[in-house]
């Protein structure tokens, strides 16, 4: 190995590590996602929506008001199950402390995924406060009365004192009313105060809402930089996601439809029936448990003017994948009749590129419904792409080997026309029109390649498809995760505490692959060669640490994607050796007649 590769691996070594040192500090909310879409309806629900629900239960909601003010001593739990969830509801603020996705497991607890993490006593999912965002939630016991399977209803006497120094006291109702097979249930905020005149303003606010302290999985932001929390706000016509870091309290404050906070694979919204009674939001990291940063959003209701209010609130909390989503944008396709939520502008996508990543995914199942292996589909769709493209790719390397052959006319140019560039300019496209090369040719497929790696690197990191994915059981369990061989019982700094083998593997077919096609016989000066030797060797090794923890579905591709071409880049060389001895036996033949005169 001589000094250059040496130097160049240095060099690159030391750039890894300073990027590493320095990320954390410069660029501490390195993701702002805001792009996108699409016109949207407002949320409509159908006229006879819940009309025999709400008929039949009238009577013991006016009954449960009546003895609000019993007095309950202790705290009780209530369990109720929809086959897609299991909620645990406590009469402790009428708050849930449980949200368990049952057809959902957790990889690493061996559990379901618990979508109401890092509850405590301050914070609750669904907890309510009177004043602004910050004021404490509401802790009191309340009488509970179980209207059916489905449905809870608790109430209790609160006396609050308002921004102009009036008195109000109110019973506060939370009735909360779940269907089968739903990810949505619906939570009814029920305020009828002792006086006609009756409101509630607390720092100009009615009361707070607040989704769940945390949703799961329980994630590690030290250790997976690939996994976030996001604050996602619609506003009717496009959506606002905004990756939520440690100790923050921020506002929002635009108008929306629903928000809500965001992972990589699951999502808890809150849509408001009429959200022009809604202020404000805030999404907050501000209060920690057990050393696991919260991620919740927090709406601000409007000041209650009326003796009675009656505000409905639909939680979609699930999976966040088109496929539970869509169904309401259409009420027949759901059991609340809901529609136009357009609930799909939570997902992920590359914005302007979305269309192409549709396509790939479109193109990537129709494979796996054959194969049905999605490791093995993203090695046969990676190969499909790459023999369409291997046209392109093709004629952009033969290319080359007219611009080395034009090469000498061209700095011949360069240094009679020096004082003259519009006329060398003019000298050189007539020298690139008679030897048939376009310097043009070269940008297509550079630019395809560049769109479908960003697509895909979209695609690869939040397909919900992908999460308990198997591959190679036993190695690639999970093609959402990265692989692992081995658990250390200590984090080490930039591997975290799992030992794999897929990044090596990478890490050396990308350095093969440098030494193939940084090798295609061109003629280099000593500075030329050392930035190739450079890129050849210092990106890898880059690139190395930083997808060291990426999802193994990714490097699936990537590592496939830079094999084949390898395999196309071999025969592209072996196609310009032959072109090569063509030109050079062309041109002794032009000459041989003046040898022999």
């Amino acid at each position: 190995m001589d000094k250059n590769t040496i130097l160049a691996i240095v060099l690159s070594t030391i750039v890894v590590g300073v990027s590493f040192i320095l990320q954390p500090k410069l660029f501490p909310n390195s993701y702002n996602s805001e792009k996108q879409n699409t016109e949207v309806q407002n949320v409509e629900n159908a006229e006879n929506e819940n009309k025999a629900v709400s008929e039949t239960t009238e009577n013991s909601v006016i009954s449960a008001f009546a003895a609000a003010d019993t007095e309950v001593a202790s705290e009780e739990t209530f369990v109720v199950n929809t086959g897609k969830a299991e909620v645990v509801l406590t009469n402790k603020g009428g708050d849930v402390i449980s949200y368990k996705l049952l057809n959902h497991i957790d990889i690493d607890t061996k559990d379901a995924v618990q979508m109401a993490d890092n509850i405590s006593d301050f914070n609750r999912a669904c907890s309510l406060s009177f004043g602004q965002a910050g004021s404490p939630i509401v802790n009191e016991f309340f009488k509970t009365e179980k209207i059916d399977e489905n449905t809870y209803l608790f109430t209790k006497k609160f006396s609050v004192k308002n921004d102009d120094g009036s008195e109000n006291s109110f019973i506060l109702g939370k009735r909360y009313t779940f269907l089968p097979d739903e990810y949505v249930f619906k939570l009814e905020i029920l305020i009828h105060s002792d006086n006609e005149d009756g409101k509630i303003n607390i720092g100009n606010t009615g009361y707070t809402l607040r989704t769940s302290p945390q949703i799961g999985p329980y994630f590690n932001p030290k250790l997976n930089r690939y996994e976030n929390r996001q604050f996602i706000s619609f506003n009717g016509s496009k959506a606002k996601r905004q990756v939520i870091s440690g100790k923050q309290f921020r506002q929002f404050g635009k108008p929306y439809v629903w928000n809500g906070i965001g992972g990589k694979y699951f999502v808890n919204l809150v849509v408001p029936e009429k959200a022009e009674k809604m202020d404000l939001s805030w999404y907050s990291t501000q209060i920690e448990v057990n050393n696991y940063t919260n991620a919740q959003a927090i709406l601000v209701r409007k000041p209650i003017e009326s003796q009675d209010a009656n505000d409905t609130y639909y939680f979609y909390i699930g999976p966040r994948n088109e496929k539970d989503l869509k169904i309401y944008n259409v009420a027949e396709n759901n059991k609340w009749n809901l529609s136009g939520l357009k609930l799909t502008e939570c997902l992920q996508s590359s914005g302007w590129l979305g269309w192409l990543e549709t396509i790939l995914k479109w193109f990537l199942e129709f494979i796996n419904k054959f194969i049905g292996n999605w490791g093995v589909s993203i090695i046969v769709m990676t190969l499909i792409i790459k023999l369409i493209l291997f046209p392109l790719t093709k004629n952009q390397s033969m290319s080359t080997l007219k611009m080395q052959e034009v090469q000498p006319k061209i700095q011949a140019l360069q240094t009679k026309y020096k004082d003259q560039p519009q006329k060398m300019q003019e000298e050189m496209a007539k020298i690139y029109k008679e030897a048939g090369y376009n310097p043009m040719s070269g940008c297509l497929p550079m630019l395809l390649q560049f769109l479908l790696l960003w697509s895909m690197f979209n695609i690869f990191n939040n397909y919900f498809e992908f999460r308990g994915a198997s591959f190679i059981p036993g190695w690639i369990s999970d093609l959402s995760a990265g692989d692992s061989v081995h658990t250390f019982k200590k984090s080490i700094p930039f591997f975290g505490n799992q030992m794999r083998i897929l990044p090596f593997i990478y890490l050396a077919v990308q350095l093969i692959s440098g030494k193939i096609t940084g090798n295609n016989g061109a003629a280099t000066n000593a500075q030329t060669k050392t930035q190739m030797t450079l890129m050849m060797y210092g990106m890898p090794i880059m690139f190395f640490f930083l997808f060291y923890n990426a999802s193994s579905g990714l490097l699936v591709y990537w590592t496939f994607s830079t094999i084949f071409q390898v395999v196309q880049q071999l025969i592209i060389n072996g196609m310009m050796k032959k072109k090569r001895a063509e030109l050079a036996n062309g041109g002794a033949n032009k000459k041989s007649p003046a040898k022999r005169k």
